[in-house]
């Protein structure tokens, strides 16, 4: 019993062992930090910049029934307004698009539905808290 007591360490000499090595953990300047904030921001710049916006099932249905067909030109015409209006720290945005709008998620990079303006009657907006036309 008395060979097996001194095989384990205490608790405080695990503390002094790997806690309280001088010289070893140099703590960084505050600067050189990453918080897991700013590496998720940047990831989620990213990935915008690789992947682009996606579209909600909403989204997809309606340009389905609105024979609404996207070019690869309108595509980054609609990723170039969507990164515009995260620059603006809009939440959620109406984009103008040649006769369409999209209202998009800039958070989640979603485009939440899509219209035509020259089959749409109306032309109200809601709950969003920003526009950009490209």
């Amino acid at each position: 019993m008395d060979r097996l007591q001194n095989s384990f360490m205490s608790i405080d000499q695990v503390k002094d062992l790997y806690l309280n090595r001088e010289g070893q953990n140099k703590k960084t300047e505050p600067d050189q930090e990453l918080s897991f904030r700013h590496i998720l921001e940047q990831t989620s710049e990213a990935k915008l910049e690789t992947q682009g916006v996606i579209f909600s099932k909403h989204a997809n249905d309606r340009l389905a029934s609105r024979n609404i067909d996207l070019n690869e030109e309108q595509l980054n015409r609609l990723n170039r307004g969507v990164m515009q209006a995260k620059e603006k720290q809009i939440q959620e945005s109406l984009v103008m698009l040649d006769n369409l709008a999209f209202i998009v998620n800039i958070k989640n990079n979603t485009v939440i539905t899509a219209m035509d303006q020259e089959k749409n009657d109306s032309n109200i907006f809601t709950n969003i808290d920003g526009a950009v036309i490209v």
